[in-house]
């Protein structure tokens, strides 16, 4: 015979125990019309109780509960730009012959509205984003990234990343062009097909790089003011930038 589960055995004995202090309740004051009138009015609470606990509640609940979940992950997030992402945007942004036509969308300023960061957002989506590779090099890359790998792992295994499948997408990116880069010991003699899988490693880490960093971006204008001046003023796509405030 099956076991009751735990729930089930609570809900029965609360059911025994209601009925035991009605019947109590009868004994002493011998009052039924005084018994059911409560009741009624006790179950015909019930709906406006559920309506306040499920609907309104439990919303106020979950709608906190999400803010402070996303504040974690943003604060994840910047921890990830200070350590290397950042770094990348600026190595990579360097090496790109074309951003010229895209880099007045990228100098992001304290007058911008979330419309405009929503319309830069779609119309970088469609950009190409492409690093020349002879000017990159592989060597410091792969050193550095090296260098972060233990960092990145963590982050892989933090569970607030479950709610983000962009950043994951873009962990994943940098970690994969990192294994690549670590498999090669030489890259002097590599065929020019290679070269070329590389880059399509680090083109996609530059893509999820620019994406990820405007919606954080957005994040600490509307959150964070302090922090969105900082990182005005470390932007890696604007060459006048400096931290010192002038």
């Amino acid at each position: 015979m099956k076991r009751l589960g735990w729930q089930t055995v609570l809900g029965l004995g609360l059911i025994v125990l209601s009925a035991v202090l009605y019947a109590l309740h009868y004994l002493i004051f011998r009052d039924a019309h005084h018994i059911f009138i409560y009741m009624l009015g006790d179950v015909a609470f019930v709906p406006i109780e559920v309506l306040l606990v499920t609907l309104i509640i439990h919303r106020l609940l979950s709608s906190r509960e999400q803010r402070i979940r996303l504040q974690k992950l943003n604060m994840v997030i910047g921890t990830f730009f200070s350590e290397l992402g950042t770094h990348l945007l600026a190595e990579f942004s360097d090496r790109d012959s074309d951003l010229e036509g895209i880099r007045q969308e990228l100098l992001v300023t304290s007058g911008w509205s979330d419309r405009l960061f929503d319309d830069v957002w779609k119309n970088l989506r469609t950009y190409t984003y492409k690093v020349d590779m002879s000017r990159l090099n592989l060597y410091e890359l792969r050193d550095y990234l090296t260098s972060r790998r233990d960092f990145l792992i963590r982050l892989l295994e933090n569970p607030l990343l479950l709610d983000n499948e962009s950043f994951t997408g873009l962990l994943r990116a940098v970690f994969h062009l990192t294994e690549e880069l670590q498999a090669r010991p030489d890259f002097k003699t590599l065929p020019e097909s290679d070269i070329e899988h590389l880059a399509g490693d680090v083109h996609r880490v530059y893509y999820n790089l620019v994406m990820q960093w405007l919606l954080y971006m957005r994040y600490l204008k509307n959150v964070h003011p302090y922090l969105f001046s900082l990182a005005l003023r470390t932007n890696p796509f604007d060459r006048a930038a400096v931290p010192v405030v002038t």
